[in-house]
């Protein structure tokens, strides 16, 4: 219907003087809802239209939700309580990732959307809250692909008086919790590894464990305690990029090792526990005094179907080495390490205060919802995924 003036001399309304101002709004007819949306570039960038027209995307999302509800509750049942700290800071810690940076205008202070929620949950830890979890957004300059979004949902928790054996059983449960709510039984169906090979999996616990060194060797068929560390960047030519195995040092070497030849070998839930120092500035030291002299950590990594799922510490609370670890940190970013940690006065200055000895842990949302969903990418578990403008 034209919206106009009556000129008393046409049968027409008049034109409205502001028509041509702005285009008229009108209604669009939805996508055939037996065909549904084929392209996938409009279905995750016009998510309203997936919904309509796709009953899975709908299931699958749904899902997402009840799971962070059943995650939030398992927490809150095991004496943890939920916090929420900040997004903006104004240093950047606690992960090898670029930050994004902008600028608060009213203290004319260039400030970072956090790449984890850990540093302001160990100062929580310090005040005396024994056990906190947070469920929160974070944000890491990176790369774009199906198992990774420049913003993504993180559960990090700690817990004052536990170690990293303490997480491991309690992370495990989780997953079985989570399993038996939603399938009746901890087997989950079949999955697809990073090859497309498919794999009925189990998340019955207890789940293995085997050291970083150890998988290595049982699955990538190299020892690294009988090579050089020229050996190991030999093995790693045309693997990783020369300039990241030119200068790295020996741990470095090591992890790189496990990340090409048995990473993609841990199918059902592994726990991938003792990891080199170089990895993590925020990991204590091993209790056992041969790997502490060969400066390894108490740290584990969960892994299913070759992916990474669980990253988790006996966390440091010592400030000496903290402040050490953390300066190391610094000149590598100086030296031109994008993804170094700058330094972090405050932080130390919260440990010497007295941190307890503490268990973390962090868990990526969107890939556990990927798992649990049968999902092939991140893209299909969040309901507005990061998009490149040619899609």
């Amino acid at each position: 219907m034209r919206v106009g003036r009556w000129d008393g001399r046409s049968r027409e309304p008049q034109d409205h003087p502001h028509k041509n101002r702005h285009q008229e709004p009108r209604y669009l007819p939805l996508p055939d809802k037996h065909s549904g949306l084929a392209d996938k570039g409009t279905r995750y960038r016009k998510r309203w239209f997936d919904l309509i027209t796709n009953p899975e995307s709908v299931e699958r999302l749904k899902t997402r939700s009840l799971l962070v509800s059943k995650i939030r509750r398992y927490f809150e049942d095991t004496g943890f309580m939920e916090v929420e700290t900040p997004v903006l800071q104004n240093i950047y810690r606690g992960a090898e990732a670029s930050p994004f940076i902008t600028e608060l205008n009213a203290l004319h202070q260039t400030m970072y959307l956090r790449i984890v929620i850990e540093i302001s949950l160990k100062k929580l830890i310090v005040g005396g809250l024994s056990r906190v979890f947070e469920i929160g957004k974070v944000y890491r300059n990176e790369g774009l692909d199906r198992t990774h979004n420049p913003e993504f949902t993180m559960l990090e928790s700690y817990a004052a008086y536990w170690d990293y054996n303490d997480v491991m059983v309690h992370t495990e449960n989780l997953f079985a919790h989570l399993a038996k709510e939603l399938y009746g039984t901890t087997e989950i169906g079949m999955r697809k590894d990073k090859q497309g090979n498919e794999h009925l999996i189990n998340l019955k616990t207890p789940w293995k464990r085997m050291s970083m060194k150890e998988a290595i060797q049982t699955y990538g068929k190299i020892d690294p305690d009988k090579l050089s560390d020229d050996d190991m960047r030999l093995k790693l030519k045309g693997k990783i990029e020369d300039e990241k195995i030119k200068d790295a040092p020996r741990g470095k070497l090591i992890s790189y090792l496990f990340e090409e030849f048995a990473e993609h070998y841990l199918i059902q839930p592994h726990h991938i526990i003792d990891h080199p120092i170089e990895t993590t500035p925020l990991c204590k030291l091993h209790r056992d005094s041969k790997l502490r002299e060969e400066r390894f950590v108490e740290r584990f990594e969960t892994f299913i179907l070759g992916y990474e799922f669980c990253n988790a510490y006996s966390e440091l609370n010592d400030p000496e080495l903290q402040r050490q670890l953390l300066e190391d940190q610094n000149r590598l970013r100086e030296g031109g390490d994008d993804e170094a940690n700058p330094m972090d006065e405050e932080f130390i200055e919260a440990i010497c205060q007295g941190m307890p000895p503490t268990g973390g842990l962090g868990i990526g949302i969107d890939r556990l919802t990927m798992l649990f969903t049968d999902a092939f990418s991140i893209r299909d578990v969040v309901y507005f995924p990061m998009m490149r403008p040619e899609e």
